[in-house]
């Protein structure tokens, strides 16, 4: 008898596990665009993208500053939409003198770039390295020293070999 109760329950154990693994089908809501309406409405955002889900609106995009991603959530709600997801990333401005200083301190720290003469130059985080290695690997170290700078959007090679 308890063999008979152990099984049955046992049966109903993996009845109920398949019935909580199987997912149920529901009506997945569609993603309006309203992009263009927030565009027409003043809103610039680097990559905007506004999407309308189920009631909720989501921003998402990239702004130098804060009151230009929240200025963009505020337009919204005067289109009529109650309920926004601000998911708008605020980046802070490249500092380019922040970015030399830094490269040109990496740099000579390195003892694999001794008797190097690198000047290094940032412009909107755009790196220029230039001067004089004597070994073709010391270029390529002092291109990955700079690329792991915070800020650096990429680095251009001008330096020749003495």
């Amino acid at each position: 008898m308890n063999r008979m109760i152990a099984k049955s329950l046992s049966t109903a154990t993996v009845a109920l596990l398949l019935l909580a693994s199987t997912p149920v089908l529901a009506a997945t809501p569609s993603a309006n665009d309203v992009t263009p309406a927030l565009v027409q409405a003043g809103v610039s955002i680097d990559g905007l993208r506004a999407l309308e889900v189920g009631g909720i609106v989501v921003l998402r995009g990239r702004a130098t500053d804060r009151a230009a991603a929240e200025q963009a959530a505020v337009t919204a709600q005067s289109l009529g939409y109650a309920r926004v997801a601000n998911l708008i990333q605020v980046i802070e401005p490249v500092d380019d003198i922040a970015i030399e200083r830094m490269a040109e301190r990496r740099l000579g720290q390195h003892r694999g770039l001794d008797g190097s003469n690198i000047h290094v130059d940032s412009q909107n985080g755009v790196v220029s390295l230039a001067g004089n290695v004597q070994y073709e690997l010391q270029m390529d170290v002092a291109m990955q020293i700079v690329r792991n700078i915070d800020g650096v959007k990429s680095v251009q090679n001008m330096m020749a070999r003495k």
